[in-house]
């Protein structure tokens, strides 16, 4: 046995047999699907907790920690695997809005989680819970009553996982900014980052546009000067190399000399850039390429390089997902042995993982009473937020439609050998981000036309290889689920990095921004 679970071992028969733990578990898992987790593997479902002795019962058996959806059944005895996206929103009663903010770096979580409820608050709620994973996290709880019943005549109870979803990319984007800006004021050491994560200071730069809060892209624009007669030439993008430029005035036998090199930051969303058109130059005569005219048609001096927040703790989204699970108020976490303890805000800068302690740790609620309907502006602005965003990833898969150069990918001839490095690397298993992985390998197969029976078939055989596979339940509402849409949707680009940098699938720069992309390139035999 090892040493984790002797320690977890060794305790939990008397943390939980606690009166204040037992009380707080029953009362947290009423509506919700619980089911235990025997340190390594998760007990059956659908199960819940009915009596406080079932607690007992269980940690008994060998339970080392209670998990619990985010979702309210009507009877959570009655879900099952089986169910279509209809029946189980039919039993749904409600769903609290669950985020996750996770890190290697206990300080990190602790900044973005504040920032996180600073946002609700500054949307005017007031009644949320907070509790320390167990681990290095934090989970932010926003209960199902404070969202009105019905928006724009649609059922709040039938919109999960969208809706709670929608919530979290809104307010990763809001808080962005601020995010960075602190996360680059820590004292993080970056060579044992780089040995822990595999990412790099470099890897963690990012600067957000001062608009629309999305990272931009950074580059280098060269200023030329000719040597005879002083003409000024202003181009982005350029790679210095050995070979002599012309001046590009025609009577003119000059050459181009650099007379300085910058980094400048274009906002691909909202069009502005930090380079300015009316900048002086010491010569009268500047000439601009046309990109850099059209970059620089809107100007702003905001932008500031930092750390990116986001890929050192974030709000997880792979939580939000249907009858997805998670630790519950007080138990125990079987890597630590501490219990995931409920904490306000006005203790989270100050909170260590001593204060978690299973055998002194504080019984606070941690789902409070909330005013109905108190988030709903939250989820208005989440919302319209979304349409937003729907429209730009719309246009985006338009552009790549365009690019590659098809009305409908003919996959006639594709075969695995031809996918991209990552999704092969991908297709060996995984340890950890199994859902995420299966998420971009159902993309991938479906944005290529393959056969529902290949990617059935497909799925399940890269799940074999998982540690541990994924249930099977769940692999199959999954693809269910993406096959009943009409839309297309196309695996993430690889500048996502909650997909393939934190699933350790890329050894180096991809050649293309999605990997739908490189397969066109192979199949076409085109660089494009």
């Amino acid at each position: 046995m090892d040493i984790k679970e002797e320690r977890i071992n060794s305790i939990k028969k008397l943390y939980y047999s606690n009166p204040k733990v037992q009380e707080v578990l029953l009362k947290f898992s009423a509506g919700r699907e619980v089911v235990p987790r025997y340190f390594e593997s998760f007990g059956k479902r659908p199960d819940t907790l009915q009596y406080a002795s079932d607690i007992m019962g269980l940690v008994n058996k060998g339970a080392t920690s209670f998990h619990a959806s985010e979702e309210i059944w009507e009877d959570p005895l009655k879900i099952s695997s089986d169910m279509s996206s209809e029946e189980l929103s039919e039993n749904r009663k409600s769903w609290d809005l669950l985020i996750d903010v996770d890190s290697k770096y206990l300080d990190c979580s602790k900044v973005g989680a504040r920032l996180i409820l600073d946002t609700l608050e500054m949307y005017g709620i007031k009644n949320y819970g907070i509790k320390f994973s167990g681990s290095k996290g934090f989970h932010i709880i926003v209960p199902g009553r404070a969202f009105p019943e019905e928006h724009d005549g649609i059922e709040t109870k039938k919109m999960f996982p969208e809706w709670p979803r929608s919530i979290c990319e809104f307010l990763i984007e809001k808080i962005r900014p601020e995010y960075n800006k602190a996360i680059s004021k820590l004292d993080i050491n970056f060579e044992a980052l780089k040995e822990r994560t595999n990412l790099s200071k470099e890897d963690l730069a990012e600067t957000i546009c001062p608009e629309c809060n999305k990272p931009v892209k950074k580059s280098k624009i060269v200023t030329f000067k000719c040597t005879r007669c002083g003409s000024t030439v202003v181009r982005p993008n350029f790679k210095p190399t050995k070979r002599e430029l012309k001046c590009i005035e025609p009577t003119c036998p000059g050459k181009l000399e650099i007379i300085k090199e910058e980094d400048y930051f274009y906002c691909d969303n909202c069009k502005i850039s930090s380079l300015n058109k009316q900048e002086e130059f010491t010569s009268k005569k500047v000439v601009y390429t046309r990109s850099v005219k059209e970059s620089a048609r809107n100007y702003s001096d905001e932008f500031e390089e930092g750390i990116s927040g986001s890929k050192l703790a974030s709000p997880d989204l792979v939580l939000v997902a249907p009858r997805h699970l998670f630790r519950m108020p007080y138990s125990l976490h079987e890597k630590t042995s501490l219990a995931s303890a409920v904490i306000s805000k006005q203790d989270l800068s100050s909170f260590t993982p001593k204060d978690a302690n299973p055998l002194s740790v504080k019984i606070l609620n941690f789902l409070p009473e909330c005013i109905p309907g108190e988030a709903e502006k939250l989820l208005e602005d989440a919302l319209k937020w979304k349409v937003g965003q729907s429209e730009g990833e719309y246009s985006n898969i338009k552009n790549i439609k365009k690019y590659i150069n098809y009305k409908k990918i003919d996959v006639t001839g594709v075969r695995e050998e031809m996918f991209p490095l990552p999704i092969k690397k991908l297709l060996r298993g995984l340890k950890d981000g199994k859902k995420r992985g299966l998420f971009v390998l159902i993309t991938f197969l479906r944005s290529l036309n393959f056969t529902p029976e290949f990617i059935n078939e497909r799925i399940r055989k890269w799940n074999e290889l998982n540690e541990p596979p994924l249930r099977e339940g769940y692999i199959r509402s999954q693809i269910e689920w993406h096959l009943k849409q009409k839309k297309q949707i196309l695996p993430p680009n690889y500048n996502n990095n909650s997909f393939y940098k934190d699933l350790n699938l890329l050894d180096h720069k991809p050649s293309a921004k999605n990997p739908i992309v490189e397969v066109i390139r192979k199949l076409k035999g085109n660089s494009y």
